[in-house]
């Protein structure tokens, strides 16, 4: 099992979309998509969790681990929709990362102006329009 991503910047906010479950097979897309998103952006990111339907300890260690290659970049990572089985607790030498309750909160904490949108995904992005 493995995930999918999509990567979508609203002005100068990115969000990372993820779909599937976040394993230990599936911590190298993850790790690349963090790469991706990096590279294609300035501001913060949201890592959108609503369409993941779990998470191993190990996919939330890549979870804190890209937390600290943003911090790295000068950018902050903040989490939507966390799965329910599972929590982000960092340690003392982790970035905060902030959590909101899903998606839309996290667009309203940045109240983005303007509706210039890019995207990117992977090939096996759910459509949800169907």
């Amino acid at each position: 099992m493995t995930i999918e991503w999509r990567y979508t910047i609203q002005k100068d906010l990115g969000v990372l979309s993820l779909a599937g479950f976040l394993g230990a097979e599936a911590v190298d897309r993850f790790t690349g998509a963090v790469g991706w998103a990096l590279a294609r952006g300035t501001g913060p990111v949201v890592l959108d969790l609503t369409s993941l339907r779990g998470w191993s300890v190990g996919g939330q260690l890549a979870v804190a681990e890209a937390a600290r290659r943003f911090r790295a970049e000068g950018r902050r990572m903040e989490l939507a929709a966390i799965p329910a089985d599972g929590s982000l607790v960092p340690n003392g030498d982790q970035p905060a990362i902030p959590v909101h309750c899903d998606l839309a909160a996290a667009l309203a904490a940045h109240r983005s102006e303007g509706t210039h949108q890019r995207e990117w995904r992977s090939d096996d992005w759910p459509d949800m329009r169907a």
